[in-house]
């Protein structure tokens, strides 16, 4: 039966197909597996009207007489000759005389059913997606090479049985997926039968829809009959134009890139129907000002510590590659490209052949929040509608990708001029010196060239070099696509190309920034990195000016007092303010880093934090205060002339916003917000209220630290002159994420601060 109100929840959404008249009557036989439904969901939006039967419960006589226009054999557990009921005797009675198509053990019982058989594959597979390669006939025309199928099995066609009646239409080779070469299904050479042991209703096989449309355009029971029929057809179709990136004739297959497009179209289309999603709604929010902030793309794309800008993509797969690196975390490999130095980290947000997604690009920009010299971030999307420039705005992108090829002039001028409007000067991409003509014509200021041809998926990395002539004087030029060795870099190098993006290299390789030095050359990026920082110290529950200038003529960074009335170690305001004036006229002549006029790679924002502690010639004071109103601390701060702010409590990590000198907040090891960056400067490990005595239980550290490596924090917790060295160092390799300690009840004597403890101490993270 066909059923009107069924919806397609994968991410394309796309609309149901018109009723087919050939399929008025197909019969899906289910192997009792759930994906049976997924099966029937999928033919049923395709347009044909689909009767389900069990495989026990209708006899093969019972079939034949409900007269089916195809047969579909299900998905199901366990093995054909044992677990498929009726399946196989169907597939022999039918064959040659309806189109048949199996499904995983509905293309075993294929196999099975003419002679062949099925064994084990030696891997158990539930969920995996591998790239497929297949002969571009029957199910699979007009479909790209290494396209993701997703596969739950463990059984498979052998190739030593393979009958001689069929042929292998597909197959999964050895590749870095880790994948053999396993038959992936089957075509019989003259009956109009086909099997797939893959699944194409899953939603994470690109094309299963596709498939079973060209599964359903099929007619007759033989091979040589549906292509006399598709012959017929074709001669009697008119001629007519479709709307799309280029205008072609009805007949003419559809290409890839139209493909996409099209599915874009209709999914942006669909989500701007939805509540909260509507244009009018991403209008509201961006006159609320809760756009993110901007890097100007045009200048960030000109800063590079490398002679050509490095503008890496984050991409998990291909239409022409399939999967490159499905299980990547978005957010993480965008921090792996800003270390390396990427002056721009371009994000794609197609969902269904490049699996990427507009949260992607949320969490890249949340991920280099507050990174002081952060890249620019490039939505790389099918860009076609103003909605999606202001949807990646949102989002939190700096630039948008305009393709010349996929739009007229008109549409290129007014979404350049909306990115413009809302301070995105966008990348434009072009391919032919007419493209190039386009972009100047607008006035494009960066343009990218693309050396893969967006028809044929083709690249000649010739492209950009002879379009260099034709760019205009003053654009910045970008090489994208196909770049993947030194050679590559040094031609347009050479040709004043200005930057490069660089993709499937990029995502395939296990050490990012060892593979950029390679690729563009060039000594160490930041003259800063080489230097080991040194250790910051903080010296806590100061109560005394003698104690405050003893830690400062020794060398501390910083100075603690207490100011919360009642707690131990506490100090009053006359006293805070004796030690302040004391601090506040020490001028003491520190060794500081060296800082650098060469434009460096981005850098960790704890890592910023951490260096605003460091750079001053005499010790910053801080004030300690925990749950006490906001307003009474910012008195505090300025009435006490603090430089820094410590909140060892349960304080919103919103009020570092709010508080004009930089806030070191406490934490406990698994406390979600530690890590938040863009409000503490620097968190604080400590063992419970502070001045307990009680050390941190390291483990719990160890693990948090090796959650993020762009962490930093300063620990306290039962430090003492003693045990400080073999503490610091039992962190092995995360000794470099702890950037300071801090110290209160271990410089005591008696519970009273001691002037040899405090300098020992000192002297002793001095030598870290």
């Amino acid at each position: 039966m066909t059923n009107p109100d069924l919806v397609d929840h994968s991410p394309h959404h796309p609309s149901p197909s018109r009723p087919r008249d050939n399929a008025s009557n197909l019969i899906l036989i289910d192997n009792y597996d759930s994906f049976t439904w997924n099966v029937y969901q999928y033919l049923t939006l395709e347009g044909a009207s689909v009767t389900v039967f069990r495989n026990d419960e209708i006899t093969i006589e019972e079939l034949i007489s409900k007269h089916p226009t195809q047969l579909v054999i299900s998905p199901g557990p366990g093995h054909p000759d044992n677990d498929a009921g009726i399946s196989c005797e169907a597939i022999k009675h039918f064959s040659g005389k309806i189109p048949v198509l199996g499904v995983c053990m509905g293309e075993q019982c294929i196999f099975a059913a003419f002679g062949g058989r099925v064994d084990v594959t030696g891997e158990i597979l539930h969920g995996k997606t591998s790239p497929l390669k297949h002969d571009n006939k029957g199910v699979y025309q007009g479909l790209p090479q290494d396209l993701p199928v997703t596969r739950y099995h463990s059984l498979a066609g052998t190739h030593a049985s393979l009958p001689d009646c069929l042929e292998v239409s597909s197959r999964i080779v050895a590749g870095p997926d880790g994948g053999k070469d396993i038959i992936m299904g089957v075509r019989h050479k003259e009956l109009l039968v086909e099997g797939v042991q893959f699944h194409p209703e899953s939603i994470l096989t690109a094309e299963g829809r596709k498939m079973l449309e060209n599964f359903l355009k099929m007619e007759g029971g033989t091979w040589a009959e549906n292509e006399a029929r598709q012959s017929r057809l074709s001669d009697t179709k008119p001629s007519s134009k479709t709307n799309g990136p280029e205008q072609r004739k009805e007949n003419e297959q559809e290409s890839i890139l139209e493909r996409i497009y099209r599915h874009r179209r209709e999914a942006v289309e669909a989500q701007k129907q939805m509540p909260s999603q509507r244009f009018s709604d991403l209008e509201e929010a961006y006159a609320l000002g809760l756009a993110p902030p901007l890097v100007s793309f045009h200048d960030r794309v000109r800063q590079s510590p490398y002679s050509l800008s490095l503008m890496a993509e984050i991409k998990r797969a291909s239409p022409s590659k399939g999967p490159i690196a499905m299980d990547i975390c978005a957010p993480a490999q965008a921090r792996k490209y800003a270390a390396a130095g990427a002056s721009v980290i371009s994000v794609l947000t197609e969902p269904e052949w490049f699996k990427g997604s507009i949260d992607d690009l949320r969490t890249v920009r949340r991920s280099l929040e507050a990174m002081p010299n952060r890249p620019a971030i490039l939505r790389k999307e099918f860009v076609f509608d103003e909605y999606q420039i202001l949807e990646a705005r949102l989002a939190g992108a700096d630039t948008v990708l305009l393709i010349v090829k996929m739009l007229d002039h008109e549409s290129l001028k007014k979404l350049y001029k909306y990115s413009k409007d809302l301070g995105m000067e966008p990348l434009v991409e072009v391919n032919t010196k007419e493209e190039m003509d386009a972009a100047r014509n607008i006035g494009a200021r960066v343009i990218g060239v693309n050396n893969r041809d967006l028809t044929t998926f083709k690249v000649d990395l010739g492209t950009t070099s002879s379009l260099m002539d034709h760019a205009p004087k003053d654009a910045f030029i970008c090489a994208l696509s196909g770049i993947t060795s030194p050679d590559d870099v040094e031609t347009y190098r050479q040709r004043n190309v200005g930057g490069a993006l660089i993709g499937e290299a990029l995502m395939r390789a296990s050490d990012v920034e060892s593979f950029v030095k390679q690729l563009l050359g060039g000594s160490e990026i930041n003259g800063l990195s080489a230097v080991s920082p040194r250790m910051l110290v903080k010296i806590c529950g100061t109560r005394t000016v003698e104690a405050a200038v003893t830690a400062a003529e020794a060398g501390a960074d910083m100075i603690g007092m207490i100011l919360v009335p009642g707690r131990p170690r506490s100090v009053s305001t006359d006293v805070a303010l004796q030690i302040s004036g004391a601090i506040h006229a020490i001028e003491i002549s520190k060794k500081t880093e060296p800082t650098s006029t060469v434009v460096s790679k981005a850098q960790h924002f704890f890592d910023h934090g951490a260096q605003g502690f460091r750079r001053h010639h005499r010790p910053l004071l801080v004030g300690v205060f925990q749950n006490q109103p906001l307003s009474y601390v910012i008195e505090q701060q300025m009435i006490l002339k603090l430089d820094a702010v410590q909140l060892h409590g349960t304080e919103p990590v919103e009020w570092a916003s709010l508080i004009p000198v930089p806030v070191i907040h406490a934490f406990n090891p698994e406390n979600p917000e530690l890590n938040l960056s863009g409000y503490h400067a620097l968190p604080l490990l400590d063992s419970g209220k502070g001045g307990t005595g009680n050390l941190m239980e390291a483990s719990s550290v160890k693990h948090r630290l090796t959650k993020d490596p762009g962490l930093r924090i300063l620990l306290a917790g039962g430090l003492t002159p003693d045990n400080l060295d073999a503490t610091v160092k039992s962190f092995g390799e995360l000794r470099n994420s702890i950037v300071g300690v801090d110290v209160s009840s271990g410089v005591e004597e008696d519970g009273i601060q001691s002037i040899p403890r405090i300098k020992r101490f000192i002297e002793v993270a001095r030598q870290l």
